[in-house]
């Protein structure tokens, strides 16, 4: 069996599951005791990170913000209320930096205002997990690999009136951790589809001329299951979510505006069994749990082996510990952006997620600057919790280009007039 020397642990983390994913703790972690841990883990966990960096430094909001390219990482149907004709959006997204140089996420957005009322887009992301050096039992170099993943997409969103849209996107996603060194392992591959809706509606505030009010829902990575080997039962789900947001927009005057937002997140895939009971069933006959997780006596256990759409039902009750666990599994985020003179703006946010189901906490903070066609949107993660977040401390950097056809100003969908 050959040895991996990993250039560096952060790696190690990222294949065996990826460290934004914890998995079950007990007793003191740096200060901070995690009790009856049972965090929910999926394949290609990447697809959970909004790259966007305008989004991330309000806590990664985005159900309920107004409508820009990266709409396609959250809830698709905003793309609807785009201004502009058409537009490109490319961001990069350093991943531990602290640790490693070559580890990073990076995408690519474009969209086209199809007449009025809809609007198509796709996108390209693409995480590197840098480079890793393999070697044989005596510790001679043997090459190295590039564990790599991306996911592409194509989507389309409709307007129904001035207040209401709807979109759907279908994504293609491979992932190839073992970088073909392994004759027991192979790349994975999934198809994914999402489902939005957003609603938009103005508000009657006294003094506030621009006010109105956002609803955003969205059902993502909607698709099959992924599997590493040949094993059709010991399959991975996909990171299939479940999000909802509330959004509030304020113009104070001619030149100032404040846009509050707040979202809650829920992986619908299967709770998993207890650690140490998965261990039992695979590893103790006798123990007398495998009758209740491993029905069939398959030493896979049952919840590994619902369909992707069955997991999704049953998700909502399907916890351990009944109702209160099944409450820990759920996301909150919230984030405020302050805009000068539509030139200027300057975001931050918190986002939350229980002890007990990956413990990843943090608040976050950016700016953007805009001129002309150009934006630029910069995010910073600060970590809240003593559990490590791949983002803690980073950077994310995110430049978009809005274009109006014939050079003209861009229309406003809520009003249908010229702004």
């Amino acid at each position: 069996m050959r040895k991996l020397e990993i250039k560096n642990l952060g790696i190690a983390t990222l294949i065996v599951g990826m460290s934004i994913l914890a998995t079950k703790l007990n007793g003191q972690t740096t200060g901070e005791k995690i009790l009856n841990a049972n965090t929910i883990t999926t394949a290609v966990p990447f697809l959970r990170i909004n790259p966007d960096g305008r989004t991330g430094a309000m806590g990664d909001v985005g159900m309920a913000v107004s409508a820009d390219a990266n709409a396609v990482f959250s809830n698709t149907s905003r793309l609807a209320f785009i201004e502009s004709d058409y537009g490109v959006s490319m961001t990069f997204v350093p991943w531990l930096r602290g640790i490693a140089t070559d580890v990073y996420m990076a995408d690519l957005v474009g969209y086209y205002k199809i007449k009025e009322m809809q609007t198509i887009a796709a996108s390209v992301r693409y995480f590197s997990l840098g480079t890793i050096n393999f070697t044989d039992d005596f510790g001679a170099e043997n090459g190295t690999g590039n564990p790599r993943e991306f996911a592409v997409d194509i989507n389309y969103a409709r307007r129904l009136g001035n207040k209401f849209s709807l979109a759907t996107g279908l994504r293609y996603i491979y992932s190839n951790l073992s970088t073909n060194q392994f004759t027991d392992y192979k790349p994975g591959s999934a198809f994914g589809a999402d489902l939005s809706m957003f609603y938009t509606n103005p508000l009657k505030v006294k003094k506030l001329e621009g006010a109105k009010i956002n609803f955003g829902l969205a059902f993502t990575n909607i698709g099959s299951k992924m599997t590493y080997s040949g094993n059709a039962l010991n399959k991975d789900f996909i990171p299939t979510n479940f999000g909802f947001g509330l959004g509030t927009e304020l113009d104070i005057d001619e030149h100032n505006s404040v846009n509050i937002y707040a979202d809650i997140n829920k992986l619908l895939v299967p709770t998993p069994v207890p650690t140490e009971e998965l261990y039992n069933v695979a590893n103790d006959p006798n123990s007398g749990i495998k009758t209740e997780y491993d029905k069939d006596d398959n030493s896979i256990a049952d919840y590994r082996e619902k369909s992707s759409v069955g997991a999704m039902f049953t998700s909502f009750g399907d916890a351990p510990g009944g109702f209160k666990e099944e409450m820990k599994e759920f996301m909150v985020s919230v984030g405020a952006e302050y805009v000068y003179n539509d030139m200027f703006m300057v975001r931050a946010g918190y986002f939350y997620e229980p002890p007990t189901k990956g413990s990843r906490r943090f608040l976050s903070a950016g700016i953007g600057l805009k001129y002309s066609v150009a934006q630029l949107n910069f995010a910073y993660v600060i970590p809240t919790s003593a559990q490590r977040n791949p983002l803690d401390n980073t950077m994310r950097f995110t430049l978009l280009f809005d274009f109006v056809k014939g050079g003209g100003k861009a229309s406003n969908p809520d009003t249908n007039s010229v702004q």
